[in-house]
């Protein structure tokens, strides 16, 4: 059995939460993901709260490299706002993102927040029913 290329990519990024900024971290998300459902690239986009810990995590899927671009571009000052009141503690990457894609995961001198990029090795979804370019009727 052969498996197919997949060119999406699934980030998964978690956060530790400012002390002190539980609410705004809390609205920029909700405004973040609200703008993201609107005007966004992403097929998927789910977050959630450890509050006891003061962590979140957050699963973006990207039909490809393209989409992740687009995203950067539109929800810039949406990722400004809700970093306002977090930092991030860890980014992985799940696929096979372009170059560019991870290099700017990376700042200027070098340093970043802590990342890996995780090729796929197999996998399916059911984001839409077949043929009908419709989400499934159980979303």
């Amino acid at each position: 059995m052969e498996m197919t290329q997949s060119s999406t990519i699934l980030f998964r990024n978690t956060m530790r939460i400012t002390d002190g900024h539980l609410d705004g971290f809390r609205k920029a998300i909700a405004r973040a993901v609200a703008f993201a459902q609107e005007h966004g690239p992403q097929l998927m986009v789910e977050v959630f709260i450890d509050e006891e810990r003061m962590l979140a995590h957050s699963f973006q899927l990207y039909r490809d490299s393209d989409a992740v671009r687009a995203h950067w571009r539109l929800s810039d000052p949406y990722i400004r706002e809700v970093m306002e009141h977090c930092t991030v503690q860890h980014f992985e990457v799940f696929g096979a993102p372009d170059h560019d894609i991870v290099a700017a995961l990376r700042t200027p001198d070098g340093a970043s927040f802590p990342f890996v990029v995780l090729p796929r090795l197999a996998g399916f979804d059911r984001l839409q029913a077949p043929g009908s370019g419709e989400p499934h009727p159980w979303r």
